[in-house]
């Protein structure tokens, strides 16, 4: 099992989302208490991205969250369900050049 992804039938899926409520938010308390800096987002980004391979499922994230959106992938609200593509897409999308974690402008 890789760290932050379930196995389930060679499928893999993302140990955490975040969704709607962090678009034009950004408020990064989520990257102050991850013990591996896997949150992630460039300047550009509308919102934050967990990385699902380095991910350590510790959830410290979750409760960090001022605007309530990081959810475990099995609880996220049917109405954010999209957000498990997006936030998977995200890193695929930038695999030749990863973000950098942390706050953007910082480095």
């Amino acid at each position: 099992m890789l760290a932050g992804r379930l196995e389930h039938g060679g499928e893999s899926k993302m140990a955490y989302v975040i969704a709607a409520p962090c678009i034009n938010v950004r408020d990064g308390a989520c990257i102050d208490v991850c013990p591996v800096g896997c949150i992630h987002g460039r300047q550009e980004d509308e919102q934050f991205y967990i990385d699902p391979e380095d991910c350590i499922e510790c959830g410290a994230c979750v409760p960090a969250c001022p605007v309530k959106a990081i959810f475990a992938e099995d609880a996220i609200p049917e109405k954010w369900k999209s957000f498990i593509g997006r936030n998977a897409g995200y890193f695929k999308k930038w695999a030749a050049e990863p973000p950098v974690a942390g706050r953007p402008g910082k480095t």
